[in-house]
């Protein structure tokens, strides 16, 4: 691998927006082999649902790089904080079967990009919270922090529409789950 950088970057347009609108969680092995272009998700094979849930502010990606000078290595540590509203049992449900497997997370961004999260190894819950709060406006619901360790920083998956996040994935077969409304 060649460690000679390839370009620059002129200062961009002040037209971001940060956070995140929705998170897609796959399960783990599910999305098959997965095309690579630059950097960037252009395809996949895999058969898989995808499970949807709606995120409103406090929920972040922050991708961390870790290296180590000692033993030459340098690894992407990607982390994936979400806050969900209200408690619910079948939330309970979901997301201890969240916590016992390691999804795919694909973090929708407010300006409508599509990240892939833990595209090899999956993403780990490693903590979070089921709060009932204490005065009448705090939150009651939960906090998750999945966590994903890769070679790479999270992809970018090319074709993603509001409408319909796999929409460039020509060679998966894709469904969304059920959503519900708590």
């Amino acid at each position: 691998m060649a460690c000679d950088l390839t370009g620059g970057r002129a200062k961009p347009c002040k037209d971001a927006v940060g956070g995140i609108r929705k998170i897609h969680f796959v399960d783990f092995g599910d999305l098959g082999d997965i095309t690579l272009t630059d950097d960037e998700v252009t395809d996949m094979d895999g058969t898989f649902d995808y499970h949807t849930y709606d995120v409103k502010g406090n929920s972040s990606l922050e991708t961390n790089i870790q290296t180590s000078l000692e033993n030459g290595t340098t690894f992407f540590e990607s982390v994936v904080n979400l806050t969900l509203h209200k408690l619910t049992k079948e939330d309970n449900k979901e997301l201890k079967l969240m916590a016992f497997g390691r999804p795919h997370v694909f973090v929708e961004t407010f300006d409508g990009s599509l990240l892939l999260v833990g595209r090899e190894h999956g993403a780990e819950v490693t903590g979070g919270t089921m709060v009932t709060g204490t005065a009448m406006g705090d939150l009651q619901g939960y906090t998750l922090t999945l966590t994903a360790n890769e070679v790479t920083p999270p992809n970018f998956v090319s074709g993603a529409t509001a409408a319909d996040p796999f929409a460039g994935m020509s060679g998966a077969t894709d469904s969304p789950s059920t959503q519900r409304t708590p």
